[in-house]
Parts: C-alpha cells; sequence; structure tokens
C-alpha cells in the first residue's frame, strides 16, 4: 500500500553511482515508407495516443494527397503526399525510387508551414496557381523549401491544419512519450507480417532497428521470460513487458531506491533532499510537491503527495531535468544596457544557400537566419538593370536577388522570434543613383520600424539599448562627413579636446573628401547608430569614445588585435561596436571558430550560417538562452570601461567543472537503411572559453550499442575565466580506420548548466532535436 510508509536510515550519497547505467530519450530514425500502393503500414496507436485518430484534416493526410510540386516556371510535377501511421513523418512519391529514408520527412524538422504565395519559390513561379491552392513547408537546416500547390483551396487547408495539429501536440509531448511513441514505431516496423504478434526472429529485428547489437542467447531469455504462454510468440501484455525490460533504465532506480529506501516511493521531504544534493535553487518542500503534482503518473500516490519511480524518470527526462536551466529559457537578462554590451548574433554572406562561388542567393535565407535568432544580416548591394540594386557576392557565379525583395523579407520575417532590433550590415558597391534607391526601398518598405534619427536628441551619440530598440531596424553604413567649420575642420556633435596628429588629420580629410563622392546624402542620413568606420589603431589615448561608430574586421585582422592589443582591445568594445567577418578565401563558405573573438568582447562576430559544424553549434549555444532573443548579456569583465581583463592572461583557475558521463539513450542509426550498422558511441566533451580554458576530454567507446550505452567515466577541467566558457558535449561513431562518424550534439554555456544529474537532449548537424536521443551525466561546478 502506498499510504503504509516506514522508513529505513541511510547515508545520502555524495558522488554519483559509479555502476551507473542510462537508457536515454533518442533521434527518431525512420519510420516505414509505404510505397504508392497497398504495402501494410504501421498501426494507428502511435497516432491514437495522440488524441488525432478522429481529426478530419489527420484523416485527409493520411489517405494522401495528390500535390504540384513547383521547382521553376516549367516544373510543375504531380507528387503523391501521404502522412505516415507514426504522426511523425510524411512519406511523397519520387520520379525515381531511392532509399526509403530518402522518400520521407519528419515533421520535427520543419520550420514553418506558409500558406499562399509566401515563399520564394511561390511568388516567382507559382502564379499559375491560386495562393489560395498553395502552401510552403519551410524545413530547418539546409533543405530546400517544399513548394505545393494542392488540387483545391480546402485540400491545401486540410494540410496546412493538420499539420499546424500535428508540430503542436509533438511539441506537447513529454520525453516519456516520444519515447513510447518512438518504440511503438519500431515495433511495428518489426512485425513484418503485421499480426501483432512478434516472433524471436522479428524481435531480433526490432533490436537492430533500435540500434542494439544483443547477444542472442541473452536476448532470447529475455524473450522467453516474457513469453508467458510459451508458445513463441509475444502478444498483448507480452509484447509491453518485453518493452518495459528493454526500456528499464538501472542507473535511475539506482539513484531513485538510494532516496526512497526499502518502501521505494519518495515523500516529499525525501525528494526535497534529493535536489538539494543536486544542488537546486529554491529545494523547498513546496517545490518538491509542486514537482510530484507535475510529474506523478499515479493518482493515488498523488493525492498522498508520493513520487514512484515512473514519476521520478518523467521528472528527470522533463525540461526541469535537463542540463540546461530552464530559468535561461526565457529573457532573464537586463535588455537596458548599450547594445556595445551585449553579445549579437551575426550572420555574414546572409543572403547565400551555399558556398560564396557559385552558389545560390536567396530572401529565404534571410527568413532561415532570422528563424535561427539572427539580428544582423549582411546585404552585400551591387548595381542592377534598371535601377533596381541587387543583392550577390560579387565578381562570382552566385546568383542575384532583388534589394527590394530583401527588405521585404526583413519587414516581413525579422520579429516573428525576436523582438529585440535588427541590424542590417550594407556592404554597398553602389553608384549614387542605386544608393538613393536603397534608402528608397528601405523608407517606404519598413516605414515605422526604420531608425532614421537618434531617439535621445540630448545624447545623440549614445547607443540606446535593445529594449529601447524592440521592433526597430538599424541600418549600418558608411556616413557622409559632418559639417564643417569655417577653418575647414570637421565638426561633430562635440569637440575633440586634443588635436589629432597632423598626419592623422590629413588622412582622415582626405579619407572623407573621397567618401563624398562616393555616398548617397539619403543613404548616409540612415546611418544613424551604426556609422561603419576603420579601426586604425587602439592606442590609449585619452581620445572621447564615439559609441556610434562600428569597425569591420576580418577574422585575421581580429586575430592580430587580440594577440597584440589584449586588454586595449577589450576596452574598445565595451564601449563601441566591432563587427568580424570570416577571411574571403574560405571559397566554401567554411567558418572561424567564434569564441575567440567573444573572449575580447566583439559583439556582432559574423558566421556563414548556411554552413553547419562545430562554430555554428557554438553560436547556437551561445544564443540559446535568453529566451533565444539574439542578444546576450556580456560578462561584467567585457563591460566595464576600464577593465583590466585580458583573454590572453586571464588569471589561475578559480573554476573546477566534474562531469561523470554515465549513459545514453535511443542514439540515431547512422545508416537506416544497413539493418546490421550498430553505433559504437563515445562521449566528448569540449570546452571553448579564452586559450588557457580550451580542451576536450572523451570516454572509451562501447561497443555496438547504440541504444542504451553506458561509461560512467568521470572528466575534469580546470577553468580560469569561467564566465566565458562554453562546454559542447558530443556523441560520435568510434571508427578504427577512419575519422569518426558525428553522431549529436548539445552545447551550452557554463553559467547556465545545472548541476547533479542531468540529461542531455542531442540535436543534430542541423541543430534539429534528435528526440528521444539523451545523454545522462553527472555535474559538479565547485568554484574556488
Amino acid at each position: 500500500m502506498l499510504c503504509g510508509r516506514w522508513r529505513s536510515s541511510r547515508r545520502r550519497p555524495e558522488e554519483p553511482p559509479v555502476s551507473a547505467q542510462v537508457a536515454a530519450p533518442v533521434a527518431l530514425p525512420s519510420p516505414p515508407a509505404p510505397p504508392d500502393g497497398g504495402t501494410k503500414r504501421p498501426g494507428l496507436r502511435a497516432l491514437k495516443k495522440m488524441g488525432l485518430t478522429e481529426d478530419e484534416d489527420v484523416r485527409a493526410m493520411l489517405r494522401g494527397s495528390r500535390f504540384r510540386k513547383i521547382r521553376s516556371r516549367t516544373w510543375h510535377k504531380e507528387r503523391l503526399y501521404r502522412l505516415q501511421e507514426d504522426g511523425l513523418s510524411v512519406w511523397f512519391q519520387r520520379r525515381i525510387p531511392r532509399a526509403p529514408s530518402q522518400h520521407i520527412f519528419f515533421l520535427q524538422h520543419i520550420e514553418a508551414v506558409r500558406e499562399g504565395h509566401q515563399s520564394e519559390g511561390l511568388r516567382r513561379f507559382g502564379g499559375a496557381f491560386a495562393p489560395a491552392r498553395c502552401l510552403t513547408i519551410a524545413f530547418r537546416g539546409r533543405r530546400k523549401n517544399l513548394d505545393l500547390a494542392a488540387p483545391t483551396a480546402e485540400e491545401a487547408q486540410r494540410w496546412v491544419r493538420g499539420l499546424a495539429k500535428l508540430r503542436a501536440r509533438l511539441d506537447a509531448m513529454t520525453q516519456r512519450e516520444r519515447l513510447d511513441h518512438w518504440i511503438h514505431t519500431y515495433l511495428h516496423r518489426a512485425d513484418s507480417d503485421q499480426d501483432s504478434k512478434m516472433s524471436f526472429k522479428e524481435i531480433k529485428s526490432l533490436l537492430r532497428m533500435v540500434n542494439v547489437d544483443m547477444n542472442d542467447m541473452y536476448a532470447y531469455r529475455l524473450f522467453k521470460e516474457c513469453d508467458h504462454s510459451n508458445n513463441e510468440r509475444l502478444e498483448g501484455t507480452e509484447i509491453e513487458e518485453f518493452l518495459r525490460r528493454l526500456l528499464k533504465r538501472p542507473e535511475l532506480e539506482e539513484i531513485f531506491y538510494k532516496y526512497s529506501g526499502e518502501d521505494h516511493v519518495l515523500s516529499a521531504p525525501e525528494l526535497r533532499e534529493f535536489l538539494e544534493d543536486q544542488g537546486e535553487d529554491g529545494a523547498t518542500l513546496a517545490h518538491a510537491q509542486h514537482l510530484i503534482q507535475t510529474y506523478e503518473l499515479n493518482e493515488t500516490a498523488k493525492q498522498h503527495e508520493l513520487m514512484t519511480l515512473d514519476g521520478f524518470m518523467m521528472y528527470l527526462l522533463s525540461p526541469n531535468g535537463a542540463a540546461l536551466d530552464p530559468a535561461h529559457m526565457c529573457v532573464f537578462q537586463d535588455m537596458d544596457q548599450p547594445l556595445a554590451h551585449y553579445f549579437i548574433s551575426s550572420s555574414h554572406n546572409t543572403y547565400l544557400t551555399d558556398s560564396q562561388i557559385g552558389g545560390p542567393s536567396s530572401t529565404e535565407a534571410y527568413v532561415r537566419a532570422f528563424a535561427q535568432g539572427c539580428r544582423c544580416v549582411e546585404l552585400d548591394c551591387w548595381e542592377g538593370p534598371g535601377g533596381e540594386p541587387v543583392i550577390y557576392h560579387g565578381h562570382t557565379l552566385t546568383s542575384k536577388i532583388l534589394f527590394r525583395d530583401v527588405v521585404q523579407a526583413v519587414r516581413d520575417h525579422a520579429f516573428t522570434l525576436s523582438p529585440y532590433p535588427v541590424i542590417l550590415s550594407l556592404e554597398n558597391h553602389c553608384g549614387l543613383e542605386q544608393q538613393a534607391a536603397m534608402a528608397r526601398h528601405l523608407r517606404t518598405i519598413l516605414g515605422d520600424m526604420l531608425v532614421t534619427q537618434a531617439l535621445d536628441s540630448q545624447n545623440p551619440e549614445e547607443l540606446p539599448s535593445p529594449e529601447q530598440l524592440k521592433g526597430r531596424v538599424l541600418v549600418k553604413g558608411k556616413k557622409l562627413p559632418a559639417v564643417r567649420s569655417e577653418d575647414g575642420r570637421i565638426l561633430s556633435d562635440r569637440e575633440e579636446e586634443e588635436e589629432e596628429e597632423e598626419e592623422e588629420e590629413e588622412a582622415e580629410a582626405a579619407e572623407q573628401r573621397r567618401l563624398a563622392k562616393q555616398i548617397s546624402p539619403e543613404l548616409s542620413a540612415l546611418a544613424v547608430y551604426c556609422c561603419a568606420t576603420r579601426l586604425r589603431n587602439l592606442r590609449p589615448a585619452p581620445t572621447l569614445p564615439q559609441p556610434c561608430q562600428v569597425s569591420s574586421l576580418s577574422e585575421r585582422k581580429a586575430k592580430k588585435l587580440i594577440r597584440e592589443a589584449g586588454n586595449s582591445f577589450v576596452r574598445h568594445n565595451a564601449r563601441q561596436l566591432t563587427r568580424v567577418y570570416p577571411l574571403g578565401l574560405r571559397m566554401n563558405s567554411a567558418n572561424y571558430s567564434p569564441q575567440e573573438m567573444w573572449n575580447s568582447g566583439c559583439q556582432l562576430v559574423a558566421l556563414n550560417f548556411q554552413t553547419p559544424g562545430y562554430e555554428m553549434d557554438l553560436n547556437a549555444g551561445r544564443f540559446l538562452i535568453n529566451g533565444q532573443c539574439g542578444y546576450v548579456l556580456k560578462p561584467a569583465c567585457l563591460r566595464q570601461p576600464d577593465t583590466t581583463f585580458d583573454p590572453e592572461c586571464p588569471g589561475p583557475p578559480r573554476t573546477t567543472l566534474t562531469i561523470q558521463v554515465l549513459t545514453a539513450q535511443q542514439l540515431p542509426k547512422l545508416n537506416a537503411e544497413k539493418p546490421n550498422s550498430i553505433v559504437d558511441p563515445l562521449v566528448r566533451v569540449e570546452i571553448h572559453g579564452v586559450p588557457a580554458d580550451c580542451a576536450r576530454k572523451e570516454t572509451n567507446y562501447v561497443l555496438n550499442n547504440g541504444f542504451n550505452p553506458r561509461w560512467g567515466q568521470t572528466l575534469q577541467f580546470q577553468l580560469r575565466a569561467p564566465e566565458l566558457v562554453l562546454v559542447r558535449f558530443v556523441v560520435e561513431d568510434y571508427d578504427t580506420t577512419s575519422p569518426n562518424d558525428f553522431v549529436g550534439q548539445f552545447t551550452l554555456p557554463l553559467n547556465s548548466l545545472k548541476q547533479g544529474y542531468r540529461h542531455i537532449h542531442l540535436l543534430s548537424k542541423d541543430g534539429a532535436s534528435l528526440s528521444p536521443a539523451t545523454l545522462f551525466v553527472h555535474i559538479r561546478i565547485q568554484c574556488s
């Protein structure tokens, strides 16, 4: 009985159990792809659990629809699209049949579904189809948009509504529900004759599908223990028992029983004690009671304020049990400081969808950048036909898009994810006439969004805050010379207190004369708070700071300044904005590590968003917090005007980070077409920070087990500047003869990393969720 309880005396563990063995959530591998015909499909259990089997829109999607897929003015091909009965993926027809995994896409990879002609493709090529019949499915990562025209407006609406319902239900699913959904999808795939009974051969097929190579004798013993009817078939409750045994989490049970004692339930005081050992803020009795009411599944236990093992697992798999502090997932930082006090998510060559030599340019690239939280985008502007400026990578084979179309994309999509200001970084190669056209488009299309004058007329030179600039667009561009005095000197709003050296004055005057011939007054007037200027030197001279000036540096020059100027560069960045961009030699649009630039306080560290890799993982990790709004407050040591911080000389270690890698759960198969291909996973923990802190350590690999591998290995790091550290967890498939294959990763700031037993929810190369794939770790952070 749950009410009758007695307590055993026991000592709380201070160290995580070495015997830990975990199985966490997974990346959904490919469910079956039924061909266009009558092949049997999985049962409806998954959709029933989602509560959508009776929904008319979903039922229509299950039957399938014949859409026109639109690629160009002449390429409009009819293709069948059909929701699979797992409710998580859509099968589609191809002209040439390919491997099953090449005939599906997953709902969790969808970025947005747009109605009508709301994509570049449909605006250009969809004129023959009424907007009411059209929809666009936009994906995360580099996958191209899917532009479709339905036979009728009603059919298009069914898919728009149905996808919205399914995606909303998917987002609302708990990790436990995702795991249950996932395992039953594979169960139906393994049931080759679809008789709802599982032979041992089918069970072995299931095990290979979920990425585990289990010893035949052990697998058969487990099979027979569940075969209560003794007929060499599992069915009904026998299958459920087998799945329960397969999904057991012994390491979680061990932790649970250490706190619950012999009665095997946690009281609210016992749960509070666990929370205290976790290092949870606000580990009160009321908080423990709230967690029981939130995550406990058993109503009787909930009424008696008790938590069972199932409830405990639900809690640890929830956002409250994740490594990322849930309090940091919303905007929690002070947003009233000057712009120069923030790291700002920034994109380079934003218009490109591929390499900078011959890749296509697209307004969709801007939409995707904004969807990833980007707040500073680049527009390379060149002379175009008919008086209309175009955007492309000059003197290359990249395609061209109209400047005005990009500005319209900014207007329509810049503030869908974040309300904080967007900076348009103009690289201007146009003549005066088309510059005036650019200014006209900016004013007429953006309207009141565009900042055209200082917010504070009393202090026009001071940078406003992100809060003051909510919903506004800033232009970063070159500024015409200021009004001159009678003796011909350039006057700013405040006179310089000290005279510049003669050579510099002459050089500056020559530069201003050159600019006056090259910059139109109309465009110059729009550079209010982001006036592009060259960074000539970083002398510690007592000149007044000029916050509205923005310097753009190549990665090479920025690294040189970091090396040679050190603290002077940090102080410069405490007062005004600096933009860093990749070297032009990176022909394939590769990226550099942004961490080195952040270490010195550079705010606008521009990366090629279209190129996945660890550099973009770091960028996503840096801006994962603060509501993913694209602005993250810099540490105090990078904001103080008289700071002594130098990233090259950060001082002695002052923080110890200890991570015990315990287990992983449901890692994705890397080759879905090869049933016998099973990963040999290892875990690497990387520290990205000041040079003295950068390090990487990894576990041993586990042979042939991507389902529930266990390590129990401890990795430790000494940190000198913890406030700048990003921690990257990487899972790879070990290979003795070639480089390891990437499986998944998760990156976050050390200051947002929670202590204790935590699940890490892995992401793909493109940043998509690999749910239910997880790592289970124990984290300790000690400050000296």
